[in-house]
């Protein structure tokens, strides 16, 4: 045991140690203002409710890990996110990734499928293909997924406003290629309180919004029961500056608002929250991410035992996904993405993610080209298959700074979600801007310390040199916007089109009414309706939602 205790060995070493070093002007604290202090000892945790850490993985409150063997009973989900151009270019490049040892897809759609507009629309001239793949019908959808077998590989789709219709698509390519759907595997984010706070991809007002997110929830516990029926995603609030410790609390909030609603709507709350997951950032600062995960599992469990009564372990467990940080990529001297990438995928892993996607070093450019989105893929590869990090559940657990860092991060979180519950809940406090005015005076912040010099980011305030020339830049081809629209055509030539016409007036009936939306979207991808028609008609009966300003 040290001879002193740590206030006096601070007076009588630290201190002066501090004293003759050189000034530095970078901040020594985390993105969410919590300061780091130079030495962390067991009395930095006595105080602590150390106990939940001391729980085994596995074991309520899952602070450890939401499964007893972690990593060396399976690894996550290797699921690079990708789509571009065309459905055929989207395929060539899901095979190539499996190919290479990816182990899950990750769909990407372009904006206008995110927000209910076909590929001919005037408001979709120059986006098509331009940032994920273009769906406008079940033909595209087939073709997406060709030679792929569906029972035998489980996908994420990135998309919330028309997650109902894109997951109808799934199920009926599913049944085309003769697949039993009970045993389909994979997640839609289907998260549409952050597209209010963060992205924009919105098109209905809330409340209609939340009943289609509630829809797919009753629908998949019945007839996918592995389904994961929405990802929560923190990953767009910390893109656009929240801090870690908002990420975990805007994003817990947005999952006791989806799990209150369907408990309003008559759901067992055991009987769909196992299938619930969550989708986080990870960024550079490794030990405040691998933290961050810590304490949102441990919240979660809380949240879900205490507040809404759930029996089921299932039900209080956090599984997630993770996405390193975009916005942390440069586009100076570009390959040092690469570390930075590794960093945040090291943090993600030592966090206990459930999958994982890795970025590419050329994003601040282009869509990643193949040479860079295969070294993403390896970075995984080398940290599971040369690291050693994956062979011990928790390595970090015991750390005195990760488990005081647990600690507080868990604590800022719950003051944050307690903030968002005395406005109302979480779908309140959008409609009062409390979490947008929160994330862009902590994106404000960050900026400022960088532009000061307080935070450095190599290459682009500090250490300063030319940028290289990367080679093999994806551009997506104009024409291919041309070809799309002529397979829309094609495929609305080829149609039944009083069946796509009986099939969207039945949907405006279920709408309006409160009947369950899948069957109703089911009938109308089978019918060739497009993503623009089946959303033109939800238009009629819920309305749009209009933005409003932040002040």
């Amino acid at each position: 045991m040290p001879s002193k205790s740590k206030s006096e060995w601070q007076k009588s070493t630290l201190e002066p140690a501090l004293k003759r070093s050189p000034e530095r002007q970078e901040r020594f604290d985390i993105s969410s203002g919590i300061e780091i202090n130079t030495l962390y000892t067991p009395e930095d945790i006595d105080q602590l409710n150390y106990s939940e850490s001391l729980s085994y993985p596995g074991e309520y409150p899952f602070t450890r890990g939401v499964q007893p063997t972690m990593y060396r009973g399976r690894l996550w989900t290797m699921r690079q996110y990708s789509g571009y151009a065309s459905a055929e270019e989207s395929n060539r490049r899901y095979r190539y990734l499996l190919e290479q040892g990816q182990t899950g897809l990750s769909v990407a759609f372009d904006l206008p499928t995110q927000i209910g507009y076909d590929s001919d629309h005037h408001l979709a001239r120059g986006e098509v293909g331009k940032v994920g793949v273009p769906i406008d019908t079940l033909e595209d959808m087939e073709a997406l997924f060709q030679g792929i077998p569906l029972d035998k590989v489980s996908t994420s789709m990135t998309i919330n406003s028309t997650a109902p219709i894109l997951l109808a698509m799934y199920i009926a390519v599913a049944r085309k290629q003769g697949a039993d759907v009970v045993k389909l595997d994979g997640t839609i984010q289907n998260d549409i309180l952050k597209e209010y706070i963060a992205r924009g991809t919105h098109i209905f007002s809330p409340r209609p919004s939340m009943r289609l997110t509630t829809d797919i929830f009753a629908y998949c516990s019945k007839h996918i029961p592995r389904w994961n029926t929405i990802s929560i995603s923190g990953y767009h609030m910390r893109e656009a500056g929240a801090s870690a410790a908002q990420e975990m609390a805007f994003t817990l909030a947005n999952g006791v608002a989806y799990v209150q609603a369907a408990t309003n709507a008559g759901l067992d709350v055991d009987a769909f929250a196992g299938r619930l997951s969550f989708f986080f950032d990870s960024h550079n600062n490794l030990f405040e991410e691998v933290a961050k995960f810590r304490a949102a599992r441990r919240l979660w469990a809380k949240i879900m035992e205490k507040r809404f009564g759930a029996k089921d372990a299932r039900s209080c467990m956090l599984r997630f996904h993770t996405q390193t940080a975009g916005c942390s990529l440069t586009a100076q001297q570009p390959y040092n993405n690469i570390i930075r990438t590794t960093i945040q995928a090291l943090a993600a892993i030592l966090g206990g993610t459930q999958s994982l996607h890795t970025n590419s070093y050329d994003e601040a450019y282009a869509t990643p080209g193949e040479e860079a989105v295969t070294v993403a893929l390896r970075t995984q590869q080398l940290i599971a298959y040369e690291s050693g990090v994956i062979d011990t559940v928790d390595p970090l657990g015991g750390s005195y700074l990760l488990e005081s860092l647990t600690e507080r991060m868990e604590e800022e979180a719950r003051q944050y979600i307690d903030k968002i519950d005395a406005l109302g809940g979480a779908l309140a406090a959008i409609e009062q801007g409390y979490q947008q005015r929160e994330i862009q005076e902590s994106s404000y912040r960050y900026q400022k310390d960088v532009e000061s010099v307080r935070r450095t980011v190599v290459g682009v305030n500090k250490f300063i040199s030319p940028s290289p020339k990367i080679s093999g830049l994806i551009r997506v081809d104009p024409e291919e916007e041309r070809k799309q629209k002529e397979r829309l055509a094609r495929a609305k030539r080829n149609r039944d089109q009083a069946k796509v016409t009986a099939a969207l007036n039945n949907l405006a009936e279920v709408a309006r009414d409160t009947e369950n939306t899948m069957p109703a979207f089911l009938e109308c991808v089978e019918a060739y309706a497009t993503v623009g028609e089946i959303c033109d008609t939800l238009r009629s009966v819920f309305g749009v939602q209009r933005e409003f300003l932040v002040f």
